[in-house]
């Protein structure tokens, strides 16, 4: 009989001690269960001891959490989280530099414990930290200590971050300040101050005071990774806390400082891989620069605004300078107004006796004519160009300028996810982005040339002009996935991807579907299906035993703190543990954790993941909700929860999970790749039948001839061969 689902094996551990091996009751309380403990082994006062997890994080077990404990795990009897809490406090006050050293690097350690963190911090642990920090007579690796041990208290939250003393403070910034300061205490400092500044508006405004962004661009420029990961966490923590003006500000200033040269050479370039985390961060970059156009695009032109006036007049006295210069002082109002009309309709203004009304929709807004007068400004001969050969066209066959930038505007804010937030995960940024300063003014720039060269390539006349702008989004969508390292670079590729292309690209499409609908192919396809469906199972199963690095997300902020899962190569353990940073592929042995894929009981994904409902509901948690799945196991159904680092990586699980719950793969990376393959497949079996028609129904059995009542003579062979 299977023993009761409230008692588990398990093995316990003392250090000199022969290990004993017990059914734990979970009825029982953990206190009973400890004396027990104690008494096997002759121990008094079984009060001051604790079980703990003798693997991994090495986790104190309590009430709370002892409903987590497996069959077959390793427990160890050690100290209770008082008695070392106690122990370690006295150390940390000790006159003895290596017993405080020792006790600090403990702490350290134990703080990630939150039964433990919480006894240090009853005993007034944290003052304690404070004062080593705030009287500034440790430094070196005894001070990494403290603040490693610092961070470690405040991640459970039981202290708000607002209680810091002012002293504290100054003293971690002064530690970032500094130039002769030992490079953890540096990523330490910084990755305090990152913490401090989402906490409250006085502490950031304290942090943005102390430490300005010209010392975070020193550190950004220095050859150690690490801590120039830790200086760009805290410049976007700054960017994202700060106000609309706020923000401005800053990015105005870092553009001063050529900040995005910089990060093109020093940081894209370089040496080093680019890591997750620093993706991420230069995604969030990205998109914060990018959303500065997000006013512009959403405020609607004000048709009694004279500034706004002015600026549209001096985009038509920038078309038809010279045939301005004639005097107009001799001419009527009325023949004023005319000639004008007539000039905003050579710019392509639906409304040329008002053009303000063409940019009264929002978005694109005024960001519209923002990008018309950059492109007259910055680059006049192309811009009387465009005007100039459109408006000598017959009527129908003009490209409107006008008509062309706001359509235009609005397809790129859409490409480019203007006005959207920043996902908490993405790590999608284009390294062109960071080799220009007006980076969308300068694409505009390129694309509204593109619009008139594919207008001329389709010989477009104004009843094409949405398919004209399908075209040209096609082109920027295309040449953007192929992630273009400079505008220079991307200029050559959409323009070498003209009309003709993008017709090819699409007939080819085209046929590959229409060959795939032929009756005989489809029979073919669904009798291909099952084979290819199992080698994707395969791969997927593959993809599952080589593991994939996962971060844990909080409400709070993105957490340094990593986790690794793989799957064990019988297909029969999920192992997974937490893992340091840089670490890429840990072995099966260092992951301590695991659940048995006989006990995975459901897959669940996004909103019906618990770690999403514990979440708030804000506007930043969409791509977690799209990212998140959870794993339920045991008869008890806990709950293993994963946020993948990317949504191929969230395809590959899930189909992997539901592979070893015997369902159906449901992604839509299945779907893709069961087509890509059967195209394959399908192309090497129809090599021999290439420019022959497929009949939808097989052709006739001929008759059989009429001379079919044939026979071989053996008897005549037999006597030949006597």
């Amino acid at each position: 009989m299977p023993p009761p689902k409230d008692v588990v094996k398990i093995a316990i551990q003392m250090v000199g001690a022969i290990p004993q091996l017990i059914e734990l009751q979970q009825t029982k309380p953990l206190a009973s269960v400890l004396k027990d403990v104690c008494d096997a082994w002759s121990l008094p006062n079984a009060e001051r001891y604790a079980l703990q997890y003798a693997d991994g994080r090495q986790t104190y077990i309590t009430e709370s959490n002892r409903g987590e404990i497996k069959n077959g795990s390793i427990l160890r009897l050690t100290t209770s989280p008082d008695q070392e809490a106690e122990r370690l406090y006295n150390g940390i006050r000790s006159n003895n530099v290596d017993v405080k050293t020792d006790s600090l690097k403990k702490l350290a350690s134990l703080s990630q414990d939150v039964t433990f963190a919480q006894e240090f911090i009853n005993r007034n642990g944290l003052k304690l930290i404070f004062c080593i920090v705030e009287e500034g007579n440790d430094t070196g690796e005894m001070l990494a200590h403290t603040l490693k041990a610092f961070m470690e208290l405040m991640e459970h939250d039981f202290v708000s971050w607002e209680t810091l003393s002012a002293a504290f403070i100054k003293k971690i910034v002064s530690y970032v300040n500094m130039n002769a300061m030992d490079a953890s205490v540096q990523q330490l400092s910084l990755s305090i101050l990152e913490n401090m500044v989402p906490s409250s508006r006085l502490l950031f405004d304290l942090v943005k005071k102390e430490v300005t962004v010209d010392r975070l661009l020193t550190h950004l420029q220095v050859t150690n990774t690490q801590l120039q990961l830790k200086a760009m966490a805290l410049l976007i923590a700054l960017l994202l806390a700060a106000t609309d003006a706020e923000r401005r500000d800053m990015m105005e200033y870092l553009r001063e400082k050529n900040i995005r040269q910089f990060i093109h050479k020093n940081i894209i370039h370089s040496s080093e891989p680019l890591g997750d985390e620093m993706a991420h961060y230069l995604y969030v970059l990205q998109s914060v620069s990018l959303n500065l156009h997000d006013r512009r695009m959403r405020t609607p032109m004000d048709p009694y605004s004279q500034e706004q006036r002015e600026l549209l007049q001096s985009l038509r006295q920038a078309a038809f300078e010279s045939e301005s210069e004639a005097p107009t002082s001799n001419f009527s109002t009325e023949r004023r107004r005319s000639l004008c009309a007539k000039e905003f309709r050579k710019l392509g203004f639906m409304n040329n006796s008002n053009p303000a009304e063409d940019l009264r929709r929002a978005p694109p807004g005024l960001l519209a004519l923002d990008n018309m007068l950059y492109f007259s400004r910055h680059t006049p001969n192309a811009y009387s160009r465009f005007v100039l050969e459109n408006s000598s066209r017959e009527d129908k066959h003009e490209c409107p300028f006008a008509r062309s930038s706001i359509q235009l505007t609005l397809i790129l804010c859409e490409i480019l996810h203007i006005g959207e937030p920043c996902s908490e995960t993405a790590q999608a940024f284009y390294p062109m982005f960071f080799g220009q300063d007006h980076f969308f003014e300068e694409l505009f720039c390129i694309c509204i040339q593109l619009v008139n060269k594919t207008w001329k390539e389709m010989r477009a006349t104004q009843e094409d002009f949405d398919k004209v702008l399908q075209v040209v989004r096609e082109q920027i969508t295309r040449t953007l996935s192929l992630k273009p390292t400079s505008l220079e670079l991307f200029k050559t590729r959409v323009n070498a991807l003209n009309y003709s292309e993008i017709l090819k690209l699409r007939q080819t499409e085209r046929l590959h579907q229409e060959e795939t609908l032929a009756v005989p192919v489809l029979e073919l396809r669904e009798r291909l299906k099952p084979e290819l469906l199992e080698l994707i199972r395969q791969q997927r199963l593959l993809r599952l035993c080589e593991g994939t690095l996962f971060r844990k997300i909080s409400s709070r902020r993105r957490q340094d703190k990593l986790w690794y899962c793989r799957l064990s190569p019988n297909h029969k353990v999920l192992h997974y543990g937490d893992v340091e940073e840089g670490v890429q592929s840990p072995p099966i042995e260092s992951l301590p954790e695991k659940i048995p894929v006989a006990d995975m009981k459901a897959l669940l994904i996004g909103k019906e993941c618990p770690h999403t409902k514990e979440k708030s509901s804000g506007k930043q948690n969409k791509d977690v909700l799209e990212l998140a799945f959870s794993i339920v196991y045991d008869v008890e159904e806990y709950c293993l929860n994963f946020v993948a680092p990317t949504r191929y990586e969230f395809c590959l699980w899930t189909d992997g999970l539901n592979v070893l719950l015997g369902k159906e793969m449901t992604s839509e990376r299945t779907q893709t790749d069961l087509d890509v393959l059967l195209s394959m497949e399908l192309k090497l079996r129809l090599l021999d039948l290439e420019n022959v028609s497929i009949p939808d129904t097989p052709p006739p059995v001929p008759k059989p001839p009429s001379n079919l009542n044939f026979c071989y003579d053996f008897s005549h062979a037999e006597q030949q061969a006597r």
